[in-house]
Order: C-alpha cells, then sequence, then structure tokens
C-alpha cells in the first residue's frame, strides 16, 4: 500500500539551509537565541555575529566549502555554534556521539577523511590520532579559537544539492554507514515539520535532547532556528531542570525515555504544562501506557512522529486530529511512504511489510559506498528502510518490527553484530548473541546471552569491564547472561527469538 501527502504549497530554498536561519534571526535581531539556567546567553543578532567569527576561523585554517569536519563534543552553545559555522561556510559537519572511544572514532576519520577535527576537552576525540588540523573546546564561548576572529564572510554559495552534513547510521556487519544529507534535505524537511506542527511566533523550546543526533539537531534546532524561536538550552536531560522550565515553555521534543522519567515525578502534572502546546516524541517507539497516562495526568496528547537517519523526519500524527497510541501518524507533505510485501507487491492496508519512502527529505547516498546505496534503494527511487510496518485507509503508519534486527535503546540505534564481535574478541568467550527486551525507561534494553569455553574462569562482570573500554555506554549490555549452549535452528542459526521469548521480563527480575 502506497500513501502520500500532496500539497502544491511546499517550495523548497535552492540554496545554503543557513540562509534561511540568516533571514529568520535579522527579522528577530534581538530576540534571545539560547536562554540558559534562566538567562539570555545571546540573542539572534549575536548567533550571526559568532557564527560569521567560526566562518572566518574555519576559512583561516585552509578548510574549503565540500571539506568535512568530525566533531565529537559535550553539548554546549560553542558545539552549536561550530555547527552553524559550518553550514555557513559550507563545510560538510560530521557530529559523533560523545560516548564513542578511541578505537570506534579510528573508524570514522579513516572514512570520512575530514580536513578538521573538533573535540571537547577530556573526550576521547582529544587524544586520538589524527594528522589533520585539530581543535579543542572548553564550552566557553570566549575561549573558543574563533572568539578573536572579526572578519564577515558570506554566507557560502552552496546549492541545494551539496552535502551539508553526513550522520553515521550502525550496519548490521557492525560497519557505521555515513549518510549524506543535503542542504535540500535539511531544508525542506525543517520546512515540512513547521508547517505540519504550526509552529507559532512566540513559541520557546525547551531542547533537552543530544545534538549529535537527528532529533535534536536538524528537527529541534533547526525548527527554532527556522522562526528565530528562543531555546531554553540543557545540556542534557535533568528531569528537575526540565520541569524547571516547562512553565517557561510551549514546545517540548524528547525521547520515550524522557516521557517515562516525567511521569515518575509526583510533581509533574497538569499545571506545570498549562503553557505548552506541543509535546512530541521520537527516536524510538513510545509505550502505548505512556501514552495514555500522560494524557491522564496531563491533559496533553503526545504528538508521536517518525524518522531515521537516512529520512529525516517521515511521518507524524496530526496536529489538528486523531493522535493515536502506537501509531507514527501519516507521511508528511510531499513525502511518499509505502509497505511492500515480500513479493514486491503492495501490502494490503494493515498487512505488514517493509516500509519503503520517497521525497525531498531522502538523503543523498552512503559516503564512499555506491553498493549499499544502491542497494538499499528500488529502482522507482523509494528507500528501503528496514523496518516493518503496516498502513491503515486512513494513511496512519505503525511500526511493527525491524527486519535487520536493529536494537533502539533511550533513542539510539544499536546493531547486536557490533556488541557480539566485541564480546567474542575476549578470551574465553565462544560465542555470544545481542538482543533488545523491553525496558521501562529506555524501550529496550541490551542484553548479552554469552557461551564460554570449556574451563575458563571468565564472568559476567569480566566482560563488562572489558566492553566498558571498548563501546559507548549505550552500546553495552545492560545485562550479560553466561549460558552453557545457544539455542539453533536446524541449519545451526542461533535463535534469537527464542532468546528474546526467555529473556522477555529480564529487567523485571532482580539480578542473581
Amino acid at each position: 500500500m502506497t500513501h502520500a501527502t500532496k500539497t502544491t504549497e511546499l517550495i523548497y530554498p535552492e540554496g545554503n539551509i543557513f540562509s534561511l536561519f540568516e533571514s529568520a534571526a535579522t527579522l528577530n535581531a534581538g530576540r534571545p537565541f539560547l536562554i540558559v539556567d534562566g538567562k539570555p546567553l545571546m540573542t539572534y543578532s549575536e548567533m550571526l555575529a559568532d557564527t560569521s567569527r567560526a566562518a572566518a576561523w574555519l576559512r583561516s585554517k585552509g578548510i574549503k566549502p565540500g571539506d568535512r569536519a568530525i566533531i565529537q563534543a559535550h553539548k554546549s552553545p560553542v558545539a552549536v555554534i561550530f555547527y552553524l559555522g559550518c553550514l555557513r561556510a559550507g563545510i560538510v559537519f560530521i557530529p559523533l556521539n560523545t560516548a564513542y572511544q578511541a578505537s570506534e572514532l579510528a573508524y570514522f576519520l579513516d572514512d570520512a577523511a575530514p580536513a578538521l577535527l573538533v573535540a571537547s576537552a577530556g573526550l576521547p576525540a582529544e587524544s586520538v590520532l589524527f594528522a589533520g588540523e585539530r581543535a579543542i573546546l572548553t564550552g566557553d564561548l570566549e575561549t573558543s579559537p574563533w572568539a578573536k576572529f572579526d572578519e564577515a564572510p558570506p554566507v557560502a554559495d552552496v546549492g541545494r544539492d551539496d552535502p551539508a552534513a553526513i550522520l553515521y547510521t550502525s550496519g548490521t556487519t557492525g560497519r557505521s554507514k555515513g549518510a549524506v544529507l543535503t542542504h535540500g534535505n535539511l531544508s525542506s524537511n525543517a520546512i515540512v515539520l513547521g508547517r505540519a506542527w504550526h509552529w507559532q511566533n512566540d513559541d520557546v523550546l525547551l531542547h533537552a535532547l543530544p545534538i549529535f543526533h537527528a532529533h535534536g539537531l536538524f528537527v529541534a534546532l533547526h525548527l527554532a532556528l527556522l522562526h528565530a524561536s528562543p531555546i531554553l538550552f540543557h545540556d542534557r536531560f535533568d528531569v528537575s531542570a526540565v520541569l524547571r522550565d516547562l512553565p517557561a515553555s510551549t514546545v517540548f521534543m524528547g525521547v520515550p525515555t524522557f516521557y517515562t522519567r516525567l511521569l515518575s515525578e509526583p510533581s509533574f502534572d497538569e499545571s506545570l504544562c498549562k503553557g505548552i502546546r506541543l509535546f512530541v516524541s521520537g527516536s524510538a517507539p513510545l509505550l502505548d501506557a505512556t501514552f495514555t497516562e500522560f494524557q491522564q495526568r496531563t491533559g496533553h496528547v503526545i504528538l508521536e512522529r517518525y524518522g531515521m537517519t537516512e529520512a529525516l523526519m517521515v511521518t507524524a500524527n496530526p496536529y489538528d486530529g486523531p493522535r493515536i497510541a502506537g501509531s507514527v501518524g501519516p507521511s508528511l507533505p510531499g513525502i511518499s511512504v509505502r509497505v511492500v510485501a515480500e513479493d514486491r507487491q503492495p501490502a494490503k492496508p494493515g498487512t505488514p511489510g517493509i516500509l519503503e519512502i520517497k521525497g525531498p527529505n531522502l538523503f543523498d547516498r552512503y559516503w564512499q559506498n555506491p553498493e549499499k546505496t544502491a542497494e538499499d534503494h528500488t529502482a522507482d527511487g523509494y528507500f528501503i528502510s528496514g523496518d516493518i510496518a503496516t498502513i491503515d485507509d486512513a494513511g496512519y503508519v505503525r511500526i511493527v518490527g525491524r527486519a535487520k534486527d536493529l536494537i533502539i535503546t533511550g533513542g539510539y540505534n544499536v546493531y547486536p553484530k557490533e556488541v557480539e564481535l566485541a564480546i567474542d574478541a575476549i578470551n574465553g568467550v565462544l560465542e555470544s548473541a545481542v538482543i533488545g527486551v523491553p525496558h521501562a525507561d529506555f524501550g529496550e534494553g541490551i542484553v548479552a546471552v554469552v557461551a564460554l569455553e570449556a574451563g575458563t574462569t571468565l564472568q559476567a562482570d569480566d566482560i563488562a569491564a572489558t566492553l566498558s573500554a571498548e563501546l559507548a555506554a549505550f552500546k553495552r549490555p545492560k545485562r550479560i547472561v553466561i549460558v552453557d549452549d545457544l539455542p539453533r535452528n536446524a541449519m545451526g542459526k542461533v535463535q534469537k527469538a527464542e532468546l528474546r521469548n526467555l529473556h522477555q521480563s529480564i529487567f523485571t527480575q532482580p539480578v542473581r
């Protein structure tokens, strides 16, 4: 079944997405841009000046439009300015999760071949081996590398089809793929979301999401910039700080974990949310129970949407109209989605199949990987998402599974194979199987089921200690189970479905 939301009014800009932000900021020059701990840190006019200095600094380093810059940095105003400076200068921005370890960073540096590596002090990227230009961020605007620059280079003249960013997404073999997102991808999606979610001139965004992820960077931040909205800027999700700032906000975006943690607070009630116009959830499935409890507790109905790195935002429950628990809504304007059965024929309404996507939001290609790019696209230009979904007669999409064994934990994507490879490399491990099972806080929790070599004295704690130096924290198993053998089918393949059934309730049971 194919569904597309059509409109004749969508006209997308041809050039640099930063030009859109510059236009909005110029019209609202005195409006606060970032507000930290209740105090305006800078205005939109000052944002333009700081990004101009950052662009001048990049140019002084000999970094040209089209060159790539990798950043592993703590969330801070300086990191935001660096991102916007890259857009302004036409530099391809590559953000990496702050949890990545040095052994993981080496792959990204080799694959992307950046002209510049930027890191926060104390993070692995600060000291990882790199032959090119390097800069360290302290988090303080006054000590940023570009603080003393006073040049004002023009916004780089790049086209809508030129790359703006590369976001790395995990692969089933453990090899990450770099999804190349163009200025046109980013600008079209921001414009569509602003209209779909009825963004208001007086909106105030509470931003507690990370900015190395599409949700926090390309959805939340871009919508605020596109409309010159004040941003209550949080360097991380801290429930007490969020509760403090909710009354001053009109829009809040979060992953399901944010909502479960808010609901766990006795003080969280309708009075704190009376000024909120819109609650948005994404990056992982929102449990029906969370959806219902939130509505009962606050009177607000969370708007759940669906997106992925390669396609940005694809579907969303309507702003005006029924928001259905368990559904991620119809496709956004200008975007076409379809569900295809195993025989490549359109699936009937309500029948599961592979979700495929087409639209101006769709990424350009996988970086230096034309074979995978071709493999994941159909002859008529649809992207094969790998997600299993249904579409009903009204066009509402439900994500019912994942064809590629992806685990989504706390809003982050983890492919089991990468974790299994790290575990299997440990002396004393015979074989491992990594699965995701329900977790009240993270949506899915990672469980590693490990078979050991005969005679080894290896313990679960030993495996966990080794992984702490090998894998980002969000990839590490929350529970490691030692077994004699892994269950297999007649073909010798490990039966992960059986393991998932066996350990469905592991996170409601005490650790033994």
